[in-house]
């Protein structure tokens, strides 16, 4: 939907822009025509800044198609291919004397079907045009037919191969979208063989028959099955369109991908998506369709798949699971140590206010805004402003004193099954400014050793136990996999299956 108004503005501006000119006297017709049809493609594009992107692999693609074979139930179309009326409806090209010694033999052929079917694995690889995948689908039969000169049935071995192509379809109105076409069989695999040999009238009988059914196979498969492959094709299609779109829960929010425009490159197919973000009532508060920069796709190595997340998708989750909080804790009761050592050097800085320290001390730990997510070189850190008070005692109205500080954790990213897990390491103060005093002006660095231990014993488990839950990642699931694993780019985050499934190579009947 956001391709189409996207593509749908891109054309209307072109094509604004093209009716209010006029072909000059230098440039033709044809000129002016593709100098309108680069604009508006230049204009599509300009528009279209993926935030994530997945990238399906030919193993992913085979097993998905093999699937909705299964479920379309392509073996049994084969076993109901029509064989021996359609022989008899085209006898030997229709020619009046050979169609006679046809009709002859046929009179011989009781009955004559398919009796069992299988589509061998599958095999996709890149076209001849880049922007296009070769599908090819083995097929592997053994048909007989009943005689009266035999009491067996008389069988044999029919293998052929149908070929389609997967390409981009933009002659629609609509959002640009994949398609399978050019759907056909392979003269050059076309093979039938008999499987057990007989009397010479009866293999006289079965190489005539065969020799029938080499050129009505061919058209048998187009006819019969093609449309299956295609109605498959566009369900496997259907479903990743489905999958992209699930919704991923983040706290009381959600993240929600919708699909921009589909890409072939090379072997793989790729899912270019805008995101947004939804609040618990289900109201968008923030759209990610024009990524910061362009986001680098990385090659799959051999992965089955990859899905790769912009650097501003990813640390708008992290906000989103860690929003600003208030934390208030009774130091000498939860840290007794803690609170003797902040006392200590409060003492340097002023004794008397180290003196109105009691059994009922307070420190408030509050986060401002959300925190700030960033990748450099495969590392990733969360930097977060927080603003720390220390009062004397629980009836205390005013602290002794407030700090600002800027601080940041080392973030490290890992999976647990299909599950991906934030979890901040350490933390430090990097900068720290006191923003209200009522001790006296001091010099806050003084106290940074125990600002950070204070805030690495209170800040960092509580965050780290939201964090905790993790992010249900159902596209691991979704496309036969148990558990992922992850990597950070310059870009962003990239998560890759860890295990591999057990592919279902044939479909079988």
């Amino acid at each position: 939907m956001l391709l189409g108004v996207k593509e749908n503005l891109a054309r209307g501006l072109a094509s604004s822009t093209c009716s209010s000119l006029t072909p000059g006297k230098m440039a033709g017709p044809w000129t002016f025509t593709l100098l309108c049809g680069l604009l508006a493609t230049t204009l599509i594009q300009a528009t279209l800044s993926p935030t994530a992107v997945l990238v399906l692999g030919p193993k992913v693609i085979k097993e998905k198609l093999t699937q909705e074979l299964k479920d379309h139930n392509a073996t049994s179309i084969l076993q109901q291919l029509p064989l021996l009326g359609t022989i008899r409806e085209q006898p030997a090209g229709g020619i009046p004397v050979l169609g006679s010694v046809v009709n002859t033999i046929l009179k011989y052929v009781i009955w004559l079907k398919v009796t069992t079917a299988n589509i061998l694995q599958l095999q996709v690889k890149p076209s001849a045009n880049d922007k296009e995948l070769l599908v090819k689908i083995p097929l592997d039969m053994v048909a007989g037919f009943n005689t009266p000169l035999v009491k067996t049935i008389v069988e044999f071995h029919m293998e052929t191969e149908a070929q389609a192509i997967v390409r981009m379809d933009t002659s629609a109105s609509g959002p640009t979208r994949l398609v399978l076409s050019d759907c056909a069989t392979s003269d050059e695999s076309l093979r039938v063989q008999l499987l057990h040999k007989f009397s010479f009238l009866v293999n006289t009988l079965a190489k005539e028959v065969m020799n029938l059914l080499v050129p009505a196979l061919p058209n048998l498969v187009k006819n019969q099955l093609c449309p299956v492959i295609k109605a498959s094709f566009n369900g496997m299609y259907a479903d990743l369109l489905q999958l992209v779109k699930v919704p991923i829960s983040l706290s009381t929010d959600r993240l929600e991908f919708d699909l921009l425009s589909p890409a072939i490159k090379g072997d793989t197919i790729q899912l270019y998506l805008g995101a947004k973000l939804l609040d618990s009532q289900g109201k968008v508060t923030k759209w990610f369709n024009n990524s910061a920069a362009s986001l680098a796709v990385p090659s799959l190595d051999n992965a089955p798949f990859s899905f790769i997340v912009s650097q501003d998708v990813v640390k708008a989750a992290v906000a989103a699971m860690l929003p600003p909080e208030e934390f208030i804790v009774l130091l000498d009761s939860v840290l007794p140590e803690i609170a003797r050592r902040l006392k200590s050097s409060i003492g340097l800085i002023n004794e008397k206010a180290a003196d109105k320290l009691g059994s009922t001390q307070i420190v408030k730990i509050l986060t401002q805004d959300t925190p700030e997510f960033f990748t450099d070189q495969g590392h990733a850190r969360v930097a977060q402003l927080i603003v720390l008070e220390v009062f004397a005692s629980s009836e205390a109205l005013r602290p002794l004193f407030t700090l600002g500080i800027e601080a940041s954790s080392e973030a490290q990213f890992y999976t647990k099954g299909d599950e991906l897990i934030l979890n901040l390491n350490n933390i430090s103060s990097d900068r720290i400014q006191l923003m209200n005093s009522g001790i006296g002006w001091f010099q806050p660095d003084v106290l940074k050793n125990i600002i950070t231990e204070i805030i690495l014993s209170v800040l960092l488990p509580n965050q780290n136990g939201k964090l905790r839950s993790g992010v249900p990642v159902s596209v691991v699931k979704a496309l036969g996999f148990e558990a992922a694993e992850s990597s950070l780019t310059k870009d962003g985050l990239v998560l890759t299956p860890a295990s591999l499934w057990k592919p279902s190579s044939t479909v079988s009947q």
